[in-house]
């Protein structure tokens, strides 16, 4: 999945949802930074049931070396969709892959 997500990425089959755009200028995330982040990403987290339709979130690093989150659709879609976008916290992931438990934090 992750192949045809990047393919899409480098062809400019991609939108941002209101939120993730939102999100991505308050965050000083460019739309390099995304691109980026994906040609180098893994997907760490799969939703195909959310209510928005299947998505998955992909951990990537920017070539600053920046960790960001990319929450998409699937590459089902004529447009992947972006839907959020965050730098996470090193509190709340371990090595930005895996969510900590309560007691982790």
């Amino acid at each position: 999945m992750i192949e045809e997500i990047r393919n899409k990425i480098v062809q400019s089959q991609f939108e941002f949802s209101q939120h993730a755009l939102n999100q991505s200028i308050i965050r000083q995330i460019g739309v390099q930074e995304l691109r980026d982040a994906i040609s180098s990403g893994e997907v760490i987290e799969d939703y195909p049931d959310d209510k928005y339709g299947p998505s998955c979130l992909i951990l990537g690093f920017t070539l600053a070396a920046r960790p960001l989150h990319i929450q998409c659709s699937y590459p089902s879609r004529p447009l992947i969709k972006i839907i959020t976008l965050y730098e996470p916290s090193a509190e709340l992931w371990m090595n930005f892959k895996v969510r900590r438990t309560q007691n982790e934090q």
